[in-house]
């Protein structure tokens, strides 16, 4: 009886991603330790990260989660992540703008697959490269698609709707990668020195609207030379 009941208690408790080498877990599957949002809308549920709002319970703007441990650089940043309804997304060398409000670069999601793979300026240039797009910013902003990652068809895809997904995002100098399930889905060279960022913090977005519900877990960090 005691072997079946630790047994059932394996089962029930979450596996946490051991950090692959190199990596820096930045999530402890417990608590929200180096982490701060709005307690109203943020907390840890069945050993992952989760944001929502409600009907009876809505943000009025868009509203993050923010690392506070770290403001990387060059960086390579694993996170899975699913949702149900609404918008959201994983800001990148961004900057507090107080109130758990954040402005920076974004790996866009949403549930409905419109905003799914697009890098976006939060609080800024707004879409920097819509997803499948390799874009040159020049100096004075403007923007040149000069190939393709991937196709529409191949993008939407990879998004596995209702499940976990993963992203991996790559930020090296002025060079930005975003990959989905490994599928590239934007690669931004950035050379707009007065709009640019080369580092800054780390933050999750549950965006304004509807009622919807972002979960994360298995959210590592890698620092590059």
């Amino acid at each position: 009886m005691k072997c079946f009941l630790i047994a059932a208690l394996l089962l029930a408790t979450p596996l946490l991603a051991q950090a692959e080498e190199g990596f820096e877990s930045l999530f402890d599957g417990k608590t929200l330790n180096g982490w701060e949002g709005k307690e109203a809308f943020w907390s840890v549920q069945d050993g992952v990260i989760t944001g929502q709002t409600t009907a009876e319970n809505p943000t009025k703007g868009n509203t993050f989660l923010i690392y506070r441990k770290a403001e990387p650089g060059d960086f390579e940043l694993r996170v899975k992540f699913r949702i149900e309804g609404g918008n959201s997304g994983v800001q990148y060398r961004s900057r507090d703008l107080g109130n758990s409000v954040v402005g920076g670069y974004q790996a866009d999601f949403d549930d409905a697959m419109n905003w799914v793979g697009v890098l976006y300026e939060e609080k800024g240039r707004g879409v920097l490269a819509k997803r499948g797009e390799k874009v040159v910013v020049d100096e004075n902003g403007g923007r040149k698609t000069v190939e393709r990652t991937a196709t529409e068809e191949e993008i939407v895809n990879a998004l596995k709707k209702g499940d976990w997904n993963e992203y991996v995002i790559i930020a090296k100098g002025n060079h930005l990668v975003q990959k989905l399930n490994g599928v590239t889905t934007v690669d931004l060279v950035d050379h707009q020195e007065d709009k640019r960022k080369l580092d800054g913090i780390l933050a999750l977005q549950l965006h304004a609207g509807p009622p919807m519900r972002v979960q994360f877990k298995d959210i590592q960090l890698k620092k590059l030379d």
